[in-house]
């Protein structure tokens, strides 16, 4: 039975997932054209790659379609209710930062912490008649962090692209939203709050707890993810 580990299937997440394993001995590389989502590992025996987009791998691994994904830590923690119960984070990867932040107007010269924002949301709903929004597309992960600090008095509006075009656009008052370098807030005149990093993803590599590990005359998948982890150098924690 082969181990299959899910890689990006694109851009700059492919590349850096290739030069990682690549540094430990794993080649991995696309077949064929652009369109064709073939793929080869070399170095590693039973091992066998999964070209899918990010997004997809954190649903594969719970789903244990695929024994190992590598993926952002937001996406895994944003799209799995109960993440470390469905996956086991094995290794960060050292690429792939970005920070999903709050962000409001810069024109909002009172508003620089999340107290200042839980203040303004109410006073906008007493001004308006309606609650503050913020544009985002994490959901989960934007609606936990609000309600453990205490920020209640708003709504969340979808937004699958653009996000920080909505303030400007009158679609939202706020955004959260994944940025590297914030030239992209700034060049939209918006301000990350000063205690309003909600969390710092990177691209990390993850074990599936629903795969099927165990099956075949060879130990199956955790067999060979055994002799990855050596050449990987991996501390694989116990599995439940």
């Amino acid at each position: 039975m082969s181990l299959k580990i899910g890689v990006p299937s694109k851009g700059r997440l492919m590349e850096k997932t290739f030069d990682w394993f690549g540094a430990r001995g794993v080649q991995m590389a696309r077949t064929g054209s652009d369109r064709e989502y073939a793929a080869r590992v070399e170095g590693a025996e039973g091992v066998e790659m999964v070209l899918l987009s990010a997004g997809e791998i954190p649903r594969e691994l719970a789903a244990g379609r695929i024994h190992l994904g590598v993926t952002g830590s937001d996406l895994v923690r944003e799209k799995l209710a109960d993440w470390d119960r469905e996956v086991v984070e094995l290794a960060r990867l050292g690429f792939g930062h970005a920070d999903l932040i709050l962000a409001v107007p810069a024109c909002w010269i009172d508003v620089d912490t999340l107290e200042d924002l839980d203040g303004a949301a109410s006073a906008f709903r007493a001004a308006h008649g309606h609650r503050l929004r913020i544009a985002t597309k994490y959901h989960r992960l934007v609606r936990e962090f609000l309600r453990d600090v205490g920020v209640a008095d708003y709504q969340l509006v979808d937004s699958q692209g653009a996000t920080e075009g909505t303030v400007k656009n009158l679609t939202a008052e706020a955004i959260a939203d994944i940025t590297s370098t914030g030239e992209t807030l700034r060049a939209n005149h918006l301000k990350i709050l000063s205690d309003g990093v909600i969390h710092r993803s990177q691209a990390t590599l993850y074990m599936s707890r629903r795969a099927d590990w165990d099956t075949g005359e060879t130990g199956g998948a955790r067999a060979v993810l055994a002799s990855l982890a050596d050449r990987l150098d991996l501390d694989l924690p116990g599995r439940e």
